[in-house]
């Protein structure tokens, strides 16, 4: 017969090992990858002047659906235009892609239904109307997602100039503005060291 201190081990152990097992379970789900990791961006056709109505009823039926996983992000690309009327300037937002919308997303039969099916769209972009997701320049040329670009040089470093007006001048470099994809450099010109402003892909690295 196990006295009552037994009892009380026995129950302290089972507990730890209980405790282990959630922690170890928690452990396991955090590494294991999302489905959402997967989710790329696809292009899909909308009747002319649609594209916000599609954007807002596929993320409604995502919502109520439970697909945050599936459809991760649904983008209608915009750019700001600069109107001059009555002699003042005014910004306007236009669509970059008049008549299409971009979706991030993971294709099942559910999710490719919800897209499909949503009023105002005409079918995805692709063979036979087949998705066909987008490589990654030509996510960066749509600008959907912002790409810190990577750079082999910092402040400090010698760069030589192999485009534009100023090609083959050599500048020392000031600041780095990976946002602008720009630096600002200081150039001997002429004898004189100028302030410049410059294009990533107009320098390189002097070794």
């Amino acid at each position: 017969m196990l006295s009552d201190e037994n009892v009380l081990d026995n129950m302290d152990t089972a507990e730890e090992e209980t405790i282990g097992e959630i922690e170890n379970d928690a452990e396991f789900a955090a590494e294991e990858p999302s489905i959402a990791d997967s989710a790329l961006w696809y292009v899909v056709h909308t009747y002319s002047g649609y594209e916000n109505k599609v954007k807002a009823n596929i993320e409604k039926v995502v919502e109520s659906r439970g697909l945050q996983d599936y459809i991760v992000d649904v983008a209608v690309p915009l750019e700001e235009q600069i109107e001059i009327k009555d002699g003042k300037k005014k910004a306007t937002l236009r669509k970059v892609f008049p008549g299409y919308v971009l979706i991030k997303m993971v294709i099942t039969d559910e999710s490719w239904y919800v897209v499909r099916n949503t009023r105002g769209v005409t079918g995805f972009v692709g063979p036979g109307s087949k998705p066909i997701p987008l490589s990654d320049e030509e996510i960066r040329k749509m600008g959907v997602e912002v790409y810190a670009p990577v750079v082999d040089f910092e402040v400090g470093d010698s760069i030589r100039v192999i485009s534009g007006p100023l090609e083959n001048f050599i500048g020392i470099v000031q600041e780095i503005n990976l946002e602008k994809k720009k630096i600002r450099a200081r150039v001997s010109m002429f004898g004189r060291e100028t302030p410049v402003e410059l294009d990533l892909e107009q320098i390189q690295k002097l070794l």
